[in-house]
């Protein structure tokens, strides 16, 4: 195997599409590991780490890279040929023969060309993301900054210069909003409707969002505001602030909010200005937080309680009709060998995996994560398993230098196949999110990766139960039901929810204990 790279002086684009050209090379023959990035000095130190590129490489934050390891030196320059024909295809519909304005080089640019703009996406390096997002707020803009890597001072700022103009900021590491009907970032295709959702976790709203769609409920408005909004350090500021304009929407009859573990001084904060709306909020922040809020305020703990209780105050106190596990006969049950006790996640989600477990601890016992919900049970290497596992591969330790879960099964595959080869193993637990952004099918890429791993387990006389469930709608451009199909063709085991697709694995865990 070798290493081959090629530099394009002063070309940028955005770290979206860059994760698909990577995807892309990733998925050529002879390709075993490929990365696409603009070459900021955060991006060359992780692409080193994962062995991409050597101390050798020289270039500036405005350069893009492409970096492959290929089985040889010819398919290393066919596949980097081929990745600049696919950058050469952005801005080639672009119409310069003057009837048509300029294409925007900046955020001044657009709103000169049109005055009644009132948001900024910023998808670039981070190291250059917060200036961009207090440019645009400074002009009058909403900011949603899908980038990462910005520090928390600068969220801070960044949020405090927002709030003092009455502006809302979703993010840093916001992937996820809906507004006005419009899907920004990894979002899904859902019908409008008296739902608004403020959520410091993509999946999480894309998990609620999509079931009420589902269940013929739709979405106002679903604001996303950056995972570490609810922290101690930025204080829930644009949750705050999002509670406030939900509250205010004619469109609006019910709010949910959603986030990971969040800060207890916070969550007070939150409740309070919860409790200053007029309206029935939900919350869900997988805790066993109980407040009062005269009967307007509820807490939940999962995320398909959130969606029941929303759905439930819109239709009288009835609750949605779900899907049900089939019911199966011992006999048909897999024979599982004594060996075989161990449950192990493998999501694409971080919500999802925290929501698995909070579900799994007091059921299971102790869950280990890359990602832990107790410090304790942090994994002290997150490549490997023990006991009970979960983990979110679209964490940063396994997502340096690679696409995002989402968009490239290849890491996910290979980690499936390792605990199919594991004895321990009784079932493994999985997401697959549809939606804009991700896979173009990726239940045909999972079904693989099940067939694959059990024909490695059945080498060791044994099965393993595959448990899932696919968040998404029928309108995606995946398709809720195709993928589905798939899914089951494959031998898969679905729910219509993470939560219950958590608990019918931990059951099959214990009824194979017993």
């Amino acid at each position: 195997m070798l290493k081959k790279f090629l530099i394009r002086k002063n070309h940028y684009c955005d770290s979206v599409f860059l994760m698909k050209i990577a995807a892309d090379l990733e998925g050529l023959p002879g390709i075993s590991k490929a990365t696409a990035i603009m070459a900021t000095a955060t991006n060359l130190e992780l692409a080193r780490i994962v062995g991409l590129i050597d101390d050798s490489i020289e270039a500036q934050p405005n350069n893009l890279l492409l970096s492959v390891i290929a089985e040889d030196e010819d398919v290393a320059i066919k596949a980097l040929a081929q990745a600049e024909k696919n950058l050469g295809k952005v801005g080639s519909n672009i119409d310069y023969s003057g009837n048509s304005a300029l294409e925007a080089k900046s955020i001044e640019m657009s709103l000169a060309q049109d005055t009644g703009l009132n948001l900024a996406l910023i998808s670039c390096p981070g190291e250059y993301a917060g200036s961009e997002a207090k440019k645009a707020l400074r002009l009058g803009l909403n900011v949603m900054l899908f980038s990462d890597n910005v520090s928390v001072q600068e969220e801070v700022e960044m949020k405090k210069i927002g709030l003092a103009a009455d502006l809302l900021v979703m993010g840093p590491d916001c992937g996820t909003a809906i507004i006005n009907g419009l899907p920004l970032g990894f979002a899904n295709v859902v019908t409008k409707g008296p739902v608004g959702i403020a959520a410091a976790s993509g999946t999480g709203l894309q998990q609620v969002s999509s079931l009420l769609t589902q269940w013929g409920v739709g979405i106002s408005q679903a604001i996303g505001t950056g995972g570490r909004d609810l922290s101690a350090d930025v204080g829930g500021v644009s949750m705050t602030q999002a509670i406030k304009v939900l509250g205010e929407d004619e469109q609006t009859e019910v709010i949910v909010l959603l986030s990971k573990p969040a800060s207890k001084k916070v969550v007070e904060k939150i409740f309070n200005a919860a409790s200053e709306t007029e309206k029935p909020v939900i919350i869900c922040f997988f805790s066993n937080e109980k407040k009062s809020g005269d009967g307007l305020i509820q807490f939940v703990t999962t995320l398909d309680e959130a969606a029941e209780f929303a759905y439930s105050i819109l239709n009288n106190g009835d609750l949605p009709e779900r899907a049900t596990f089939e019911k199966k006969k011992t006999s048909e049950l897999f024979n599982q060998k004594d060996t075989q006790k161990y449950l192990r996640g493998i999501y694409s989600g971080g919500t999802f995996c925290y929501e698995t477990q909070f579900i799994l601890k007091d059921v299971l016992g102790p869950v280990w994560s890359s990602t832990p919900l107790d410090p304790a049970k942090s994994l002290k290497d997150p490549w490997l398993s023990r006991e009970h596992t979960v983990i979110d591969l679209g964490d940063d330790v396994f997502t340096q230098g690679r696409p995002h879960p989402m968009i490239d099964h290849k890491l996910r595959h290979e980690r499936i196949l390792q605990e199919a080869s594991d004895p321990e193993t009784a079932v493994i637990l999985f997401d697959v999110v549809i939606g804009f952004g991700s896979n173009s099918n990726p239940s045909a890429e999972m079904s693989r990766s099940i067939v694959e791993g059990q024909v490695l387990a059945s080498k060791g006389g044994r099965q393993i139960y595959f448990v899932g469930f696919v968040c998404g709608t029928d309108m995606d451009p995946q398709n809720l039901k195709l993928q589905i199909e798939t899914l089951q063709s494959a031998g898969a085991i679905l729910a219509d929810s993470n939560a219950m697709a958590a608990r019918q694995a931990a059951s099959l865990i214990l009824a194979g204990s017993k």
